[in-house]
């Protein structure tokens, strides 16, 4: 019997308890099966929720998902059904978000280094653009048809330095994004760009997103809303109508707690930014780690242990090929990790100091060093935790592994022994052997031999 869908969620650790025992007896998890992505469908509704809430008393707010965080097409349409709209940074992910259903109008196209043909195909489809230069902006105008619905951004770079990661702060003095606001005259081209075309009419902003601060991603914004300011002060007329002001919310990966929330972030832009949210400007967000992260997990079967200079290592499926920016950058993205026995059920008994290892074909592929847990053993089961964004949908087809099949998932409380029940969709198939064979070049096996014929 499905369980029915009016009774309360039970909690998030419970919810994800309850997944990977129906996982492991329904065979979604086990020997033909042995590593998989599971997203929490309440969980993310939960976080789209939690977002409109605390953007409630702006007028005029377009939230929009960062595809790349899960592009995954049932995903993106589960977040449009809740009124998201969406963010895409290349051809493939503009694709998948007019197959998930996001109209045009709510689809927002960022990305450094458009083609001419991209450019095209956004404006004959009313696809919002962000110039990630003045050079760009120039190409766009050679391309913009006079009937153009498309709203049209300029990316900038407020230059109020980096979070903890380099990697994920854009907002550096070098960064690659945007147009440098600081460096000598290009405020002073900026001007000119807006004065020279009417139909920009938006400034564009993204400082950061993993290790930067709040107060960090606000400074930021509240640079781009006084260049606005400026701007529509020095042309005399209010020609930019909306600010774009990303994405970026960090997220906890230490335990359970969802910290910082969006409520705490919009509460930052009130106090820093305060007149941006009185209406007078259609904001847009693109947000996309802080929606999925603390809602899916990876489930990966224990092949083997061993121990080696006095470590015990369990060997399994998940590893670099899913979990990529942790196995080479284990500081900055560290992931908790669960214990759980052949049943599915959470293992219990002393701490033993454990790798948990992947089956990648390089030393270095270790999710999790030195980590305390119940002692595992082979045809026992680990769990990666808030492993919804980018861990799962953009595997690294390193050692060609497959990609894992992922799932999404429902709960509702149960009364038997059994706990909450659980419902499974399928979100993407495992990819298969042929699969494989085919992408790596299998319909032109003998070419290279024909060139010396």
């Amino acid at each position: 019997m499905s369980p029915s869908p009016s009774l309360p969620a039970p909690p998030s650790s419970a919810r994800v308890a309850a997944a990977v025992r129906h996982a492991v007896a329904t065979g979604l998890l086990g020997e033909s099966s042995p590593v998989a992505g599971f997203v929490d469908t309440d969980g993310v509704r939960g976080s789209v929720a939690a977002l409109h809430e605390a953007f409630a008393e702006v007028p005029g707010v377009l939230h929009t998902f960062a595809a790349k965080a899960a592009s995954l097409v049932p995903v993106l349409r589960l977040l449009s059904a809740c009124g998201m709209g969406c963010e895409v940074a290349s051809p493939g992910e503009l694709r998948i978000a007019l197959e998930a259903g996001f109209a045009p109008a709510k689809i927002v196209l960022d990305s450094p280094v458009k083609t001419r043909d991209e450019i095209r195909r956004a404006l004959a489809l009313g696809v919002a653009l962000n110039a990630d230069s003045l050079d760009e902006v120039r190409r766009i105008a050679s391309l913009r048809p006079s009937d153009a619905v498309s709203a049209i951004g300029l990316r900038v770079n407020p230059q109020v330095g980096g979070g903890a990661i380099g990697a994920m702060s854009t907002a550096t003095a070098t960064s690659k994004f945007g147009v440098a606001l600081r460096d000598p005259g290009a405020r002073e081209r900026v001007m000119e760009a807006f004065a020279t075309h009417p139909w920009l009419t938006r400034l564009h902003a993204h400082i950061g997103s993993q290790g930067c601060s709040v107060e960090l991603i606000a400074a930021g914004v509240g640079e781009t809303y006084l260049l606005a300011e400026e701007i529509n002060t020095r042309l005399g007329r209010r020609q930019v109508t909306g600010l774009d002001i990303g994405g970026g919310l960090p997220v906890n990966f230490a335990d359970e707690t969802v910290r910082p929330t969006f409520a705490a972030y919009a509460a930052a832009l009130r106090r820093a930014v305060p007149g941006m949210l009185d209406g007078r400007y259609e904001l847009v967000t693109e947000f996309g780690r802080s929606l999925m992260a603390k809602h899916g997990f990876i489930g990966a079967l224990v092949e083997f242990t061993k121990d080696a200079g006095g470590r015990r290592i369990a060997l399994t499926h998940a590893g670099a090929q899913t979990a990529t920016r942790t196995v080479f950058m284990p500081e900055a993205w560290p992931l908790r990790v669960g214990a759980f026995d052949a049943e599915g059920l959470p293992k219990a008994g002393p701490a033993l100091v454990q790798d948990i290892a992947g089956p990648c074909c390089f030393a270095g592929d270790v999710v999790a060093h030195a980590r305390e847990l119940p002692e595992l053993r082979a045809g026992d089961y680990v769990v990666l935790y808030d492993t919804g964004a980018y861990y799962f949908s953009t595997p690294w087809a390193y050692n060609s592994l497959p990609r894992p099949a992922v799932y999404g998932y429902r709960t509702v409380a149960g009364t038997g022994q059994d706990g909450p029940a659980v419902r499974f969709a399928p979100v993407r198939d495992a990819q298969s052997l042929d699969s494989i064979a085919a992408e790596s070049g299998l319909a032109h096996a003998d070419a290279l031999l024909e060139l010396d014929a």
